[in-house]
């Protein structure tokens, strides 16, 4: 007669900070973008379980000593390739980005997209990030691009990385799903371009009001920085500006508030 494995038993303790898998999830977070293998270091039981949901393999998952509880609810759902580790909380504290760590983090191996990937399904509708540096932003702007049918996010030079952990986090998990690619947005622009791409970039208060703008076709819509706004160089390869209309008293929108509206837009005339 078999003997059943308690959820216990796939756990295996470390008591280290230097334990290799500690200073690799450390070590990740710091650097907010794929290591190597191509994992990125994720914190929190809902962003974990998102991972999950999205089909992507969890590499390894850390659970602190005070969270043990949620070891039951989430091992189940793990591949028995996933390795499950268990810290002492000043342990897990020391390895996570957060003041106040939820005991749960994970290494994710996401999945790597093309150029070429983000044009379907037709007709393309493209965000291009240019010198976006608030991670909260980046994430709500990936949530709505995956509610509102983004088929690619494209990340410019000095833009925030997407495996930033504040931007997932924000993001609600979109950014396990949607196609997103680091580019250099000058080529990335003339190629979407010759793809017969309208490139859209956005204004805070000049430009033709984003209403008026067909956005029925392939567009891709160019979303700068918190301060700046669109680079000149970038705005130079623009068809149009578009700007939503607002009152002259508020200089400008949050960009992620900003994008969303455009998207919405978008998907309104697409339906």
């Amino acid at each position: 007669m078999a003997i059943p494995i308690k959820m216990d038993d796939r756990l295996r303790r470390i008591h280290s900070g230097q334990n290799a898998r500690v200073k690799q999830l450390r070590r990740t977070f710091g650097e907010a973008s794929a290591n190597a293998e191509g994992d990125v270091a994720v914190e929190g039981m809902h962003i974990v379980e998102e991972a999950i949901r999205s089909g992507l393999q969890l590499t390894t998952v850390f659970f602190s000593e005070s969270a043990k509880e949620r070891v039951h609810k989430l091992l189940p759902q793990l591949s028995s390739h996933t390795e499950a580790l268990l810290l002492p909380d000043e342990v897990f504290a020391s390895a996570v980005p957060s003041e106040t760590p939820q005991g749960v983090a994970a290494l994710v191996r996401v999945k790597s997209f093309a150029l070429e990937e983000v044009f379907a399904p037709a007709p393309a509708l493209l965000v291009a990030i240019a010198g976006l540096q608030d991670p909260g932003n980046l994430g709500t702007i990936a949530r709505s691009a995956e509610a509102f049918g983004v088929t690619g996010l494209l990340l410019g030079e000095r833009s925030v990385s997407p495996w930033n952990w504040k931007a997932v986090r924000a993001s609600a998990g979109s950014l396990f799903r949607l196609p997103a690619l680091k580019v250099e947005l000058a080529n990335a622009l003339r190629e979407i371009k010759s793809r017969g791409v309208r490139v859209l970039a956005t204004s805070s208060h000049k430009g033709t009001a984003i209403a008026e703008v067909d956005l029925r076709g392939p567009v891709a819509l160019i979303i700068g920085s918190e301060g700046a706004g669109v680079p000149k160089d970038v705005l130079a390869q623009a068809d149009e500006v578009v700007a939503i209309p607002q009152s002259s008293r508020v200089e400008s929108l949050n960009a992620g508030i900003a994008a969303s509206i455009l998207l919405y837009e978008a998907a309104r005339q697409r339906r």
